[in-house]
């Protein structure tokens, strides 16, 4: 730890390139960790290798941007550049094929559409009779509009600590044994309409919610735990995504 404080100390005070140099070398495991998580339920067509160049892009900023003095554990202000990188990287490749995205859109409209008719999220009978579909028609979108969401809660806010207000919904899902500096930033109404969101949510979103954006398990692994399919992992998280949204469109859109 000693080792690691000089090094910082000497590339802040000095600007060492070779202090940097070894920095990078220290936490190039994050971005490794980090594309592995990311690359896991996105197909094959995803070139892993772009998305690892694009990690270390964001290690590299998250080198020069940090802040040591500011309290903050460096590998979790890291974890938002690079996972922010990797996702910008997904963005800029367009990878969700367009005729997923429309239908991503269509249940989106229906959910937003019915939270604010109903002043909640929509129970899946409602859902299905708002689409005029079966239960098991409705399951197969969710399945097939899985791309769109498996990162959205990273992709709605950028970092936190930063000066912006922008707020990630995974932010919410706090360690209880841990100090959470989200707490000291004062992000105001938008943080406490998604821990709301999230607290409302069925127990079953709830946890599926944490394991993935929290304990940060693979779908598959969450079936393991909860003795689910991947598939109906897959299809609780969907719904958990689509309901957030949902929930913040109705306070938000005009």
């Amino acid at each position: 730890m000693l080792g690691l404080e000089n090094l910082w100390r000497e590339f802040k005070e000095t600007g060492s390139k070779v202090a940097k140099d070894k920095l990078l070398v220290e936490y190039a495991h994050l971005v490794k960790y980090t594309t592995q998580r990311l690359a896991v339920n996105l197909p094959a067509s995803v070139d892993r290798d772009d998305l690892y160049g694009a990690g270390i892009l964001g290690l590299i900023k998250a080198v020069d941007t940090f802040e040591p003095e500011r309290g903050f554990k460096f590998e979790t202000y890291a974890g938002h550049k690079i996972r922010g990188a990797i996702l910008d990287e997904l963005r800029a490749l367009d990878w969700v094929p367009r005729s997923v995205r429309q239908k991503s859109r269509e249940l989106q409209k229906t959910f937003t559409r019915l939270e604010n008719r109903l002043g909640r999220s929509p129970y899946d009978d409602e859902v299905c009779k708002e689409l005029g579909v079966t239960i098991e028609e409705y399951e197969q979108i969710l399945n097939e509009v899985t791309p769109t969401t498996i990162v959205s809660m990273d992709e709605t806010s950028s970092d936190p600590f930063s000066d912006s207000r922008d707020l990630k919904m995974s932010d919410q899902i706090e360690d209880p044994d841990s100090v959470n500096p989200l707490k000291d930033l004062g992000f105001g109404e938008i943080k406490e309409l998604l821990k709301s969101a999230i607290a409302d949510l069925p127990e079953n979103e709830r946890i599926v919610v944490a394991l993935y954006h929290y304990e940060e398990l693979t779908l598959k692994e969450i079936g393991v735990v909860l003795n689910l399919t991947e598939s109906r992992v897959s299809q609780i998280h969907s719904k958990a995504m689509m309901k957030l949204r949902a929930r913040l469109l109705q306070k938000f859109e005009p």
